[in-house]
């Protein structure tokens, strides 16, 4: 994109957005694609993971690529987007919230597809901190709603979690309020270790043996020193100021809240079920499985469900 002004006055120019884009694109009587839907990630993914439900994708299968034109985008903050990382701009890099990742997608759909109306919103985690946000805040601008996993505020230890991994980076002794000169591997590494305690249900981590627990732990960490300390800093900090409870039954299109029953970052009774009681319209349907938060990549067991909520849409 050309530039991007943020909520803080900052503004960017040539900005990059990555995304991949497939299905088929409708055209209403005016030439603009009708049938987009959006699929925004979750905290440490970007574009592709939209694998995560690929059983539910595809001509016959609920999202339909027949009938619907598919987005799925790195979001604001995200290494192959515009990012603390990629631009080169570290701490000089404006501070975003989550509504400054949506603006940016809904100006990113404009410039690039001149969409202004998306038949249907996906979110998966904060990729649902992003949609629930775009619907409450721009009501008219979609005719679905699908939260995965998701919550509509960051609190309790969800807040806390993302606090302790932002004390690991900042307290590196080479951290210098994020001007350093050289990868923090160690920071990131333990700071991205931290939250695999989380990401499976209670039963995984008590079901697996001492070795295995200590590989997976050792494996995510190892992704963790990839990643780049202002990055994960930036999107902590933008997840931990995300509370949209006071506009949340401004959000007015059908919604389907799904949640997993083993979910230690979002417990339905703590998220999904409140959170259907706040949008008048929606249905929430949970399911069981032993991966816990990352589970949606069993959304196939709630597939009849998902098919009869999109019908209407195709």
């Amino acid at each position: 994109m050309e530039s991007f002004r943020f909520q803080s006055g900052d503004e960017l120019t040539n900005l990059k957005v990555e995304y991949t884009s497939f299905g088929t694109p409708i055209k209403d009587e005016e030439g603009k694609i009708a049938n987009a839907v959006v699929y925004l990630h979750g905290w440490s993914g970007n574009y592709g993971s939209i694998r995560r439900i690929a059983d539910i994708i595809g001509p016959n299968n609920p999202l339909d690529t027949t009938k619907f034109f598919i987005i799925s985008l790195s979001a604001l903050g995200s290494p192959n987007s515009s990012s603390p990382s990629s631009t080169k701009l570290t701490n000089e890099f404006p501070k975003y919230s989550i509504e400054d990742m949506v603006k940016f997608q809904i100006e990113f759909l404009k410039t690039k597809f001149n969409i202004t109306h998306l038949k249907g919103i996906i979110g998966n985690s904060m990729g649902g901190f992003e949609a629930l946000t775009w619907a409450a805040k721009y009501p008219d601008n979609m005719d679905f709603l699908i939260s995965l996993v998701s919550s509509y505020k960051v609190a309790g230890h969800n807040y806390a979690l993302f606090k302790f991994m932002n004390h690991i980076i900042e307290n590196d002794p080479n951290y210098n309020n994020g001007a350093y000169s050289k990868p923090l591997k160690k920071a990131t590494k333990l700071a991205n270790e931290s939250m695999y305690p989380f990401g499976l249900s209670r039963e995984f981590y008590r079901n697996e043996s001492i070795e295995d627990i200590d590989l997976y732990m050792n494996e995510m960490g190892e992704e963790g020193v990839e990643m780049d300390a202002n990055d994960i800093v930036y999107r902590n900090n933008a997840s931990t100021s995300y509370n949209i409870e006071d506009v949340i039954s401004k959000i007015k299109v059908k919604t389907l809240i799904v949640a997993i029953n083993q979910d230690q970052y979002f417990p339905p009774e703590l998220d999904a079920v409140p959170m259907s009681k706040m949008i008048k319209n929606s249905h929430l349907v949970s399911y069981d499985t032993l991966m816990g938060h990352v589970g949606t990549n069993e959304i196939k067991k709630i597939e009849k469900e998902i098919n009869v909520f999109l019908n209407e849409f195709k």
